[in-house]
């Protein structure tokens, strides 16, 4: 077993072994819409649930140095988002938005998206996704390192699910399999569904 101190590493070193041992992570692809109602796409794939009642997701979204990204930025002008859940159908597009572009210029257009009303926010959600979640912003957390935001910990409670029928039996159940979702693991990696397998709770 070896045995290291992350203080005594570089950020690079300690982030690769959390993104490489980490894993499988779900990716959330994001749309926000700035003051100037330009749309915002961007994937991020330290990202979770929070709670199931009332439903909540997180988003960690890291500063570059000092500066906010797009989509935090967005999120905290105006307080809503739209959270997909990124598939092997859209992945290569979804990548494409990962693309460094200016504010002003939306990632949907570079990536061939295609952009659909929501029903209860401002922000538009991406057709191509199978499952859209509209959220409200509930809490953002700055996380400090020595006296500094080093990233910025946003939880929304997702006010509307958008499911395609493909995927969605009664009461609540997903399909995976049809859902075909792809998860980030380290580098330039992802993953598809593997082998599923079963083990009860104990009783």
């Amino acid at each position: 077993m070896i045995s290291l101190n992350p203080k005594a590493m570089s950020e690079h070193e300690a982030a690769k072994i959390l993104k490489g041992t980490i894993i499988p992570r779900p990716i959330a692809f994001v749309t926000t819409i700035s003051d100037e109602l330009i749309v915002n796409g961007a994937p991020f794939s330290y990202f979770n649930i929070v709670t199931a009642s009332p439903p909540m997701i997180s988003l960690s979204i890291q500063r570059e140095g000092s500066v906010v990204k797009d989509t935090a930025r967005n999120i905290e002008s105006n307080g809503e988002f739209v959270v997909h859940i990124v598939d092997e159908e859209n992945v290569a597009k979804v990548n494409e938005t990962a693309a460094p572009l200016p504010y002003n210029k939306s990632e949907l257009e570079l990536a061939n998206l295609t952009e659909v009303q929501s029903e209860k926010i401002s922000v538009p959600g991406v057709m191509e996704a199978k499952v859209r979640m509209e959220c409200n912003l509930v809490k953002v957390i700055p996380i400090e390192k020595d006296g500094k935001v080093i990233c910025d910990l946003f939880i929304g409670e997702v006010i509307q699910f958008h499911l395609d029928e493909g995927i969605y039996e009664a009461n609540g159940r997903i399909t995976a399999g049809m859902l075909n979702p792809v998860s980030r693991l380290a580098g330039a990696d992802y993953a598809k569904l593997g082998e599923f397998f079963s083990i009860e709770r104990p009783k």
